[in-house]
């Protein structure tokens, strides 16, 4: 037994003897054993787990290399970590895969930031190139890259290419309508959607000719069809519309007001708000009000993973901007802004206060009274947290807060003492909201939103010779809440249903101390909303439909409003795409003007509820057709449209001729054409713009039921070009229209019973508007993570002087005298800026 014992004793060792040889043989050598070569020769020590190095074999390293060298060469043999613990201890892992990519856009192949990339519990997210690390402990990790409208990437760690970073193309969710179907639509940053809207992306923005910030609703008047009949963002006109016919949101919160200096300038400030869409028809069901257009704007939805932000000044205002995260799980923005005015008044702001003070209280001086310690002042602060507790929830807070204030002293010398009273005029909106966001599965998903939105508009005009304080007031308070489900039913199938309720309140007060008088309305109107929609993307990508139908009634008056929606683009040939849309839309809500002093004459304008009488519902009809061309960098678009709204009274309409007193309801038309020709070269664009409107009134019970509107302007051509040459941007633009219609005297018998004797409503204009502008901005580094920018901007150049406007009151007993307001002169504008990421 013993024998045959050491007989197989033998034999083992014989084969163990023979392994080695083969394996010295063929140059490699079992990795234990020269590790513990390697700790006699160099007097440390390993740390591994055996069953790491125990089936290792490796090339032996040569004797003549020192440690570092030896381990150096030992990673490459063994594919594992070497780790220092110490300087004679050293430790041996599995050397884990570093995974690195750019994330880009495969139809725009423009950087994706902010993408989650995850492994197992492990993530990151990609930076503003769209570039990410992630650590894989084994080959057969799975890699998720998961993007808001993107489909979503899994795929196994040993497919990335870890000798490089490689690019990674994310294709659009196919139920997200809105893709992108004509990228710079404009210049770089505005682009045009599938289902019909306009969107601009100051994310990408390049410049825009005047504007040295991104003005937000300033931007939006240099799109075709889009123009403000006295130059300001408070009253911008779709398509003929007054400007309480647009719908104005800010991440789904209905706003009613939109401008700094009293409608000057945005009061939405764009270093925090992200895109805007403009819809001028064939809006979606979700979206009610606006009968003549949409403008929505939103903030940023995603979470930033570094802390950013801004600090700036120019002639007008100081701002800043903050966007800082909290974990990895929520960030929070946080934005602010206020005029200069009580530290410095530059030209820019005096050229802006001239021209909002003209034929206003403010700019009254007579013989006898006088103006003094006028003063003015804006601020504004926004909110905003982003809670993203899972890959399936989404959070959002908002909150907002802005202000305009003006004040003056009235002097005047009363029975031989000079006295002195105040008057003042405050604009004030507050508003807030909450919107959640859940993907129940890959076909089910839900959007909650509940907001409550304040406007308040506040004058004390002191008359200091009647001794007589007059107060006005007109309030709005809105609360909303809407519920949006949708359901994909197939990969080229989206229903989305929903409900939608308002309530809105309007308090308008009229408070006069000496006689006493006191006039306090207040209305209530509550609405409810039912929606419906159908969403269609061919596999091609080429045909794109939106068919929904949104049905409302009106609690107050019992009332029921049906509204269909269609929005349809079909891409044919190469290169044509042809769209038609169609809406009904209705709105409870309008601005009226009881008389031109209102409110010291500065934002005369107050809203009204309708009472479904005197004061319609507005409702309107619209539809339109269009086609475009878009290859080798040229892009011609021509849209046709048709408009009919109505419920319209004469007060909302701006009239200042024998109609400004008169109360009755009517409707005007609006047809015409928009048409942009662009072309897009390497770093320079070209676009030239046109757009033609007939729009006609219709108030049966006025002498004269038909005449042109307050807001038709025939034609309207717009040239511009900007260029890019690294970090310096330029831009010029000519702007040109014909002018706005108003209503003369009769000549030789201009005033009848001291009254204005006027002749046909609207059958005169004012001469051409025409004004150029130009900007640049250039941008330097400071560093790794800051960068400086600097602005320059002047509008109007040509100091061409523009009327605005024209009216005219008695002056004698057979003579009336005519007041005539002016656009902006030459108004120059200058920034600068620190940007730090």
């Amino acid at each position: 037994m013993n024998k045959r014992l050491l007989i197989l004793l033998y034999l083992v060792l014989a084969f163990n003897n023979y392994t080695i040889i083969a394996q010295e043989e063929e140059g490699t050598t079992s990795l234990p054993r020269i590790l513990v070569e390697l700790q006699e020769r160099f007097g440390v020590q390993f740390n591994y787990a055996s069953a790491l190095v125990d089936e290792l074999q490796v090339t032996p390293p040569d004797t003549t290399l020192s440690l570092e060298q030896t381990i150096d060469h030992l990673k490459t043999q063994s594919n594992l970590d070497f780790v220092f613990v110490s300087d004679s201890i050293i430790s041996i892992k599995k050397k884990r895969l570093m995974l690195c990519g750019y994330l880009l856009d495969v139809q725009s192949n423009e950087a994706l930031p902010y993408v989650t990339v995850k492994n197992g519990t492990r993530g990151t997210i990609t930076n503003p190139e769209g570039y990410f690390e992630i650590e894989a402990a084994h080959a057969t990790d799975v890699i998720q890259i998961r993007h808001i409208g993107h489909k979503t990437i899994q795929r196994e760690a040993q497919f990335f290419n870890t000798a490089k970073c490689a690019r990674i193309y994310l294709i659009p969710e196919h139920e997200q309508l809105e893709e992108v179907i004509l990228y710079q639509y404009l210049i770089r940053g505005v682009d045009k959607l599938g289902n019909g809207s306009l969107q601009i992306d100051f994310n990408k923005f390049s410049i825009l000719p005047g504007l040295i910030e991104e003005d937000v609703l300033q931007s939006v008047q240099a799109l075709p069809g889009i123009q403000s009949i006295d130059e300001t963002v408070s009253n911008i006109n779709i398509r003929g519309g007054s400007n309480d016919q647009n719908l104005i949101t800010w991440d789904g919160i209905k706003m009613y007001q939109s401008g700094h200096f009293f409608g000057l300038i945005s009061m939405y400030n764009p270093h925090m708000t992200q895109k805007v869409e403009l819809h001028k028809n064939g809006s979606g069901v979700s979206e009610t009000d606006g009968v003549s257009g949409t403008i929505a704007m939103k903030t940023k939805d995603y979470i930033n993973p570094e802390i950013n932000g801004s600090i700036g000044v120019n002639l007008i205002d100081a701002n800043g901007f903050v966007d800082a995260p909290l974990g990895q799980k929520a960030s929070i923005q946080i934005s602010a802004r206020k005029a200069i005015s009580n530290f410095i008044e530059t030209p820019t702001y005096t050229k802006y206060f001239d021209r909002i003070a003209q034929d206003t209280e403010i700019e009254k001086n007579t013989a006898t009274e006088k103006n003094s310690d006028i003063g003015f002042d804006f601020h504004d602060a926004s909110f905003r947290l982003l809670f993203h507790p899972s890959d399936k929830d989404r959070l959002r807070v908002n909150f907002i807060y802005t202000a305009n204030e003006v004040s003056f002293n009235e002097n005047a010398l009363v029975s031989g003492e000079v006295k002195e009273r105040q008057s003042t005029l405050n604009q004030l909106s507050i508003a807030g909201g909450i919107q959640y966001q859940r993907d129940w599965t890959e076909t089910l998903d839900s959007e909650l939103m509940v907001y409550e939105t304040d406007y308040q508009l506040k004058a004390v005009n002191a008359n200091i010779l009647d001794n007589q304080r007059f107060l006005q007031k007109n309030k709005v308070s809105e609360t909303g809440v809407k519920l949006k489900v949708g359901k994909k039913i197939t990969p080229h199938l989206k229903w989305t249903n929903g409900y939608q309720l308002m309530e809105t309140k309007v308090t308008n007060l009229d408070d006069v101390d000496d006689p006493e008088f006191k006039l306090l309305e207040a209305e209530v109107l509550r609405a409810h909303g039912i929606f419906s929609e159908i969403g269609f993307l061919s596999d091609d990508k080429a045909t794109r439909l939106n068919l929904g139908m949104r049905f409302n009634h009106l609690d107050k008056f019992k009332k029921q409003i049906w509204e269909p929606r269609l929005s349809f683009n079909h891409g044919f040939g190469k290169g044509f795409t042809v769209e038609v849309l169609g809406e009904f839309k209705h709105q409870n809500t309008s601005q009226v003007i009881n008389f031109q002093n209102d409110f010291l004459g500065v934002e005369k304008r107050r809203w009204q509820l309708s009472d479904n009488d005197s004061i319609p519902v507005i409702t309107s009809k619209q539809i339109s057709t269009g086609l475009s061309y878009n290859k080798n960098g040229w892009l011609a678009n021509a849209v046709a449209f048709y408009k009919k709204v109505n419920g319209i009274t004469t007060q909302s309409q701006s009239f200042q001729d024998r109609y400004e007193y008169v109360k009755t309801a009517g409707n005007y038309d609006a047809k015409g054409i928009d048409v942009l020709l662009r072309k897009q070269l390497k770093n320079a664009s070209y676009w030239l713009s046109y757009a033609t409107l007939k729009s006609d009134y219709h108030f049966k019970d006025l002498p004269e039921t038909n005449f042109p509107s307050n807001f038709d302007i025939t034609h309207a051509v717009t040239l511009g070009t900007n260029y890019t040459l690294n970090r310096f941007l330029v831009a010029a633009g000519l702007n040109w229209r014909t002018g706005k219609p108003y209503t003369r005297p009769v000549v030789a018998n201009e005033v009848n019973d001291d009254a204005v004797n006027f002749g046909s409503a609207n059958s005169s204009r004012h001469d051409d508007y025409l004004r150029l502008d130009v900007s640049a901005k250039y941008e330097f580094k400071w560093g790794e993570n800051t960068k400086t920018q600097i602005g320059v901007a002047a509008w109007n150049v040509l100091n061409r002087d523009n009327t605005i406007n024209t009216f005219y009151r008695p002056e004698t007993a057979t003579n009336a005298k005519e007041y005539r307001q002016s656009s902006l002169g030459f108004t120059p504008n200058a920034s600068i800026r620190l940007i730090f990421n």
